[in-house]
């Protein structure tokens, strides 16, 4: 099966910094792949590099013909005093059809949106209204930097369960990073554990009893992955989710010297 987006070798340098290096990665049509690593570990900077928002030092990043794709960012800062609509919002650079929008929103969940303003949102409305937008552009591949910063587990998990049924739904490819070392979502067909460079990878259950993973996160979560299991016979009603951010560390992962930027 052809690939969306190939990385061989790829190595990355912010501010004289590594950050990435020896990174090869390859993400297939309708394949889940969740990204986890301590805070520092080149996440993000993953991400970036593959969409291009980044440039390589060295190696090379190959993306499909034609790709399309789309990049749900970690938070977007809106200015409390800018009345703009959710409907609005996503007419953005690019006005869309009525129909569109509403589709896009039902999609993520977010359908009874569109008349509210961007400003009077919660965290777990704004991440739903953030994946409305990414999802106007029929992606092929879907990218999400730490989509549940600020939700609590019960949102974490109804917001991966949508992903999962998102997928199965369109056939998009997904590509997620997680801000929670020790929490991946059991949709996952792939996780890899990255701190600088690819530690591991594989499926989560075989990620969670590698060397690699325990030697970076087993101090913390007692080696084992936290997967969440959806519940298919019950929904999520509420957002879940808190009025800050987590941005701290969850466990006691070690540093590496090779880990600069997230």
């Amino acid at each position: 099966m052809t690939a969306l987006i190939t990385a061989s070798s790829l190595g990355v340098r912010l501010g004289g910094r590594r950050v990435l290096h020896d990174v090869d990665f390859r993400i297939a049509p309708g394949e889940i792949v969740t990204v986890v690593g301590p805070n520092g570990s080149g996440k993000s900077t993953l991400l970036r590099s593959l969409i291009g928002a980044v440039r390589s030092e060295t190696g090379t990043v190959t993306r499909k013909d034609g790709l399309r794709l789309s990049y749900v960012p970690q938070r977007l800062q809106i200015d409390p005093s800018l009345p703009m609509t959710v409907g609005r919002f996503l007419d953005l650079p690019t006005p869309a059809t009525g129909a569109a929008r509403q589709a896009a929103l039902a999609e993520a969940g977010a359908g009874e949106l569109p008349a509210r303003q961007l400003a009077d949102l919660s965290g777990g409305q704004m991440q739903r209204v953030l994946l409305a937008r990414a999802l106007l552009n029929r992606p092929e591949l879907l990218l999400l930097d730490e989509p549940t910063q600020g939700l609590d587990q019960p949102g974490s998990a109804a917001f991966y369960q949508r992903i999962e049924a998102l997928r199965d739904r369109t056939g998009c490819a997904i590509l997620m990073v997680s801000h929670e070392l020790h929490v991946v979502m059991s949709a996952s067909d792939r996780v890899i554990c990255l701190n600088g460079h690819i530690c591991c990878e594989g499926h989560p259950e075989t990620v969670a009893q590698a060397a690699e993973y325990r030697a970076l996160f087993g101090s913390g979560t007692g080696g084992a992955l936290a997967l969440y299991r959806h519940e298919h016979d019950h929904g999520h009603a509420h957002d879940h989710d808190h009025g800050h951010d987590h941005n701290h560390d969850h466990g006691s992962a070690p540093r590496h010297d090779h880990a600069e930027a997230g």
